[in-house]
C-alpha cells in the first residue's frame, strides 16, 4: 500500500509539472514561473546531494540548469517524461561543472601544487564520472536510462518505469543488458 502511495506521488507530481510547463510553453507566464520555482526544489535537492562537499556551488549550478531547460525548452518532446528530459540536462550540467573545476584548478595552480592536486582523491569521482558518462553515452537510451536511474540515482525499478515510461519489465531488461554491454566494452570485446 505505501509504495502505490509513493508510486501516485511520483505519477502525481510528473503530472502537475508537466501540466505547468506545457501551459508556460503555450504562453502562459504564470504557469511558468510556478513550474520553475517548483523545479528549483527538485534540482536544488539533486544538486545538494551530489555536492555536499561544495554546497557554495549548489545555487550557481542551479541556475546553470534552468537556463539550460529555459533555452532548450523547444526541444522537450511531450510524449517523454518531463523529469527525466530536466535530470538529463541537471546531470549534464553536473558533469561540466566537474570537468571545469578540474581543469580550472589544474591551470590556476603552480606546478608544485599540481602534483598535489592530482593526488588528491576529490577528483577521481569527477573523472570517474566522466569516464562512465562516456561509456553510458554509447548504449542506447532503454539500457542507458535505467542503469542511470537504478544503479547510479538509487531509484527503485518501479520509480524508473514511472520516469521513462518502459514496463518495469524492460528496466530490469535494460539494467542487465546495458551492465553487461558496459563490461564488454571495458573489456574490449565490443
Amino acid at each position: 500500500m505505501e509504495r502505490t502511495t509513493h508510486n501516485d506521488a511520483l505519477r502525481s507530481r510528473e503530472m502537475h509539472l508537466q501540466s505547468l510547463f506545457l501551459a508556460g510553453l503555450k504562453g502562459d507566464e504564470q504557469a511558468y514561473r510556478v513550474f520553475l520555482s517548483e523545479l528549483s526544489g527538485h534540482i536544488r535537492g539533486y544538486l545538494r546531494a551530489r555536492l555536499q562537499r561544495q554546497p557554495s556551488e549548489v545555487e550557481d549550478l542551479l541556475q546553470e540548469v534552468l537556463l539550460a531547460v529555459h533555452n532548450g525548452r523547444h526541444t522537450y518532446q511531450e510524449d517523454q517524461p518531463l523529469t527525466a528530459w530536466v535530470f538529463a540536462i541537471a546531470r549534464y550540467k553536473l558533469t561540466d561543472f566537474f570537468r571545469g573545476r578540474s581543469r580550472h584548478e589544474v591551470f590556476n595552480n603552480s606546478f608544485d601544487n599540481a602534483a598535489e592536486l592530482f593526488a588528491e582523491p576529490y577528483l577521481e569521482p569527477a573523472q570517474a564520472s566522466r569516464d562512465l558518462g562516456k561509456l553510458l553515452e554509447q548504449l542506447p537510451e532503454r539500457q542507458r536510462l535505467p542503469i542511470v536511474h537504478v544503479k547510479l540515482e538509487g531509484l527503485s525499478v518501479t520509480e524508473t518505469a514511472l520516469i521513462t515510461g518502459l514496463s518495469e519489465s524492460a528496466v530490469k531488461i535494460g539494467v542487465h543488458r546495458g551492465l553487461k554491454a558496459l563490461a564488454a566494452k571495458i573489456r574490449g570485446t565490443r
